[in-house]
């Protein structure tokens, strides 16, 4: 991974790692470091184990604290719906992780970078190498950004449509799915984008919204709704 990238994901994660080979390892999955075993490179299965300890401690800290009306068993079932596998990767999508993973040539070629497992460990692989680079200060403050507003508005529906997309078409092998966005629409403050969802060249599903990433969802729903009904 060139400094660039690495500029580019520590301003994402609002954090400057002191050692970058931690970030680095946080996003290297085994794929890649299986093919290049010769090489001493290792993967970011050790961080993940420590990252969903540290994520799962720190959940229940901001649960505890920020929900004071809450019984055990309420707090259990949300601590469970935020570190779930969906919301994590829904997170990491969000952040746009998968430019950054290092994979692999079959998670590459197999669509690896939007893949929700692998997504999901990642995450918990960058919350370790951020809690050993920085301690539990840089954790405290990313995590407690992430997750806040699930927290405190746990009625609100955070359903990603991409994620429950692409884990549809994981079932059929060699598939391609892409967005784009076809048009953009109106001043500044009041923007109208418009993506289209195509698989494997075809077009899917299109949606509108006011940022792309609310038309790529739009998009993602109409999809599902088309898949399902072939």
């Amino acid at each position: 991974m060139d400094e660039i990238k690495i500029l580019e994901f520590q301003n994402k994660l609002d954090y400057s790692f002191n050692n970058p080979d931690l970030l680095i390892n946080s996003l290297t999955h085994s794929s890649y470091a299986n093919e290049n075993a010769k090489m001493g490179i290792t993967s970011n299965e050790r961080l993940e184990f420590l990252g969903d300890s540290l994520l799962g401690m720190m959940i229940s800290l901001l649960i505890f604290s920020a929900r004071p009306n809450l019984t055990e068993g309420q707090m259990t079932k949300l601590r469970a719906e935020l570190v779930c596998e969906r919301t994590l990767a829904e997170l990491a999508l969000e952040l746009d992780f998968g430019s950054y993973l290092i994979l692999g040539r079959g998670e590459e070629n197999g669509g690896g970078r939007s893949r929700p497992s692998i997504l999901s460990d990642t995450f918990e692989a960058v919350i370790a190498a951020m809690y050993l680079d920085g301690g539990f200060e840089p954790i405290q403050n990313f995590i407690t950004t992430c997750f806040k507003p699930r927290i405190d508005c746990p009625n609100h529906s955070f359903s990603d449509h991409k994620t429950l997309l692409q884990e549809i078409i994981q079932v059929r092998p060699g598939q391609t799915l892409v967005y784009e966005k076809t048009d953009e629409q109106g001043p500044d403050h009041e923007k109208s984008f418009t993506v289209e969802v195509r698989l494997n060249g075809k077009t899917i599903g299109t949606g509108v919204g006011k940022t792309k990433k609310h038309a790529e969802q739009e998009a993602a729903k109409v999809a599902i709704i088309t898949l399902k009904e072939q």
